[in-house]
């Protein structure tokens, strides 16, 4: 079936002055032009700009999108699968953080009690699933499905005191970091402010890790350096590059 800009304005809810703005750019370029010089769009051109709209929706600049559409290999199955994926841990995220919401509205008008651990369930779950969308396909690679549930269930179940521990020693780890990182290089790993970089990574490690021990830790290590994701969470938490010298660190203290 085929559409004049008018009628497929009104399909898709998109303006006429937009439809022409995107085939000015080449976004959207007509199937063809009639004698008359109106344009004409075809099935594929729907299409088109269904993919476009889902791509707005999910944050790209109309730029991206052109690139994104006209990349060699581009395959919109996959890149909507995994946009599909993503607010399916949306969703989860909002189901839980309602859930929670209204206990805590009945908790405040008296009408149920709460625990202190219920208090902060759905954060805990959106930590959760935040990690899950971003390092979960690679953490389940490297240590399997059964090491990273008895992760997750630790983390949910950790105490408020445990979670004050492991917020103290993640602020003691970069506060160290950043004074070694600032220093010439390299540094020396057997001087005590290394020491208390290991010390506060493996008391934050214990904490969160269903279990412990030097194959683990260094094998998260080179997890960080390898992977950019990793590497940038500590590289920006420190005013010079850090997540090198915490590998080397904790190389040299878990060392046989």
């Amino acid at each position: 079936m085929e559409y004049t800009i008018q009628k497929l304005a009104g399909l898709s809810g998109v303006s006429s002055r937009t439809l022409r703005y995107y085939d000015e750019i080449g976004l959207l370029p007509p199937k063809r032009f009639t004698s008359s010089g109106y344009r004409i769009y075809g099935q594929a051109e729907v299409d088109r700009l269904q993919q476009i709209l889902f791509l707005k929706k999910f944050g790209v600049k109309l730029e991206e999108i052109k690139e994104t559409l006209e990349a060699p290999g581009f395959d919109i199955e996959k890149l909507l699968s995994q946009q599909r994926s993503l607010l399916e841990q949306q969703l989860l995220q909002l189901t839980s953080l309602i859930g929670t919401l209204d206990q805590t509205l009945a908790y405040y008008k008296g009408e149920k009690n709460m625990t202190d651990k219920e208090k902060f369930t759905a954060f805990k779950k959106e930590q959760l699933q935040e990690n899950e969308a971003h390092y979960g396909q690679e953490i389940r690679e490297k240590y399997g499905e059964e090491t990273v549930a008895k992760a997750n269930q630790k983390w949910l179940n950790l105490t408020s005191e445990e979670h004050q521990q492991m917020q103290a020693a993640e602020a003691q780890l970069f506060s160290s970091l950043e004074i070694l990182s600032s220093q010439p290089q390299p540094v020396d790993l057997d001087s005590p402010l290394a020491g208390q970089v290991f010390k506060a990574h493996k008391t934050w490690l214990t904490l969160v890790a269903p279990f412990y021990n030097n194959d683990y830790h260094r094998g998260l290590a080179d997890m960080y350096v390898n992977d950019e994701r990793f590497a940038a969470y500590y590289n920006q938490r420190t005013s010079q590059p850090s997540v090198t010298l915490l590998h080397d660190i904790i190389f040299h203290y878990t060392e046989a």
